[in-house]
């Protein structure tokens, strides 16, 4: 396909690196918005804006004139009883995971609706939305309103702009590192999973990179989940 322009935040890490690799490798313009540009200073056809969504504004004048694509990748992983959590742990996950996402699209609504083929955004919900867990109270909540927004968008972007949303179980990211930091870990997690094994940052790149293309053309207002049978199966 012809060379394109994307936007992804939080692309310097995780799931995020891993697609700006596989957007870079094809030639496509790729802008990164994140607060560390030191992973990304080898790849082609790369550019940074560094900043920190909980502080800093997106201006409109920063991003390039029409954007192809946008995934919003910054995301938390705080797992506590309800009954220690404080107000204030509700306020940072929806903070990260639902105003910095409204902070940048709204910044980048124009630059997506002059893209010549409609636009695609992807952003990250997860499974425990769908899947009652113990101890995700706060995050369930704030990604719960990213589904949310995800559906809204998608119906008063449309046609201009498609709108879809990941919903991932546990992936080997940087931020789930406390939860897959030994080779017990891992394993626990990985046989909770109908699939017997975690997710990887590549497993989860992938389906972003195809919402992205214009093989997904026909998709939009769409959670799709991709979490090693978790959601749905019961073995």
């Amino acid at each position: 396909m012809p060379n394109k322009n994307y936007l992804v935040v939080g692309g310097s890490s995780g799931i995020g690196l891993s697609l700006v690799k596989k957007l870079s490798a094809e030639g496509h313009q790729v802008l990164v918005i994140s607060r560390n540009a030191q992973t990304l200073s080898h790849l082609p056809n790369v550019t940074h804006l560094e900043k920190d969504l909980l502080t800093d504004e997106v201006l409109e004048g920063e991003l390039p004139e029409a954007l192809d694509g946008l995934v919003y990748c910054p995301g938390s992983i705080n797992l506590k009883p309800f009954r220690s959590l404080k107000t204030e742990a509700f306020l940072a996950d929806f903070q990260i995971n639902v105003l910095g996402a409204v902070k940048v699209l709204q910044a980048a609504q124009k630059a997506l609706k002059k893209a010549e083929t409609p636009a695609s955004v992807v952003l990250f919900s997860t499974v425990a939305v769908g899947q009652g867990m113990p101890f995700h109270s706060s995050i369930a909540a704030s990604k719960g309103a990213v589904e949310g927004l995800a559906r809204s968008l998608a119906a008063e972007w449309a046609p201009n702009i498609r709108v879809n949303c990941i919903a991932p179980s546990l992936t080997d990211t940087p931020l789930a590192e406390r939860l897959v930091s030994t080779p017990e870990k891992k394993e626990a997690n990985a046989q909770r999973h109908p699939l017997k094994r975690i997710g990887a940052p590549e497993d989860i790149a992938a389906l972003a990179h195809f919402l992205l293309s214009e093989n997904s053309s026909w998709m939009s207002g769409q959670v799709i989940g991709l979490d090693g049978g978790m959601s749905t199966l019961k073995i």
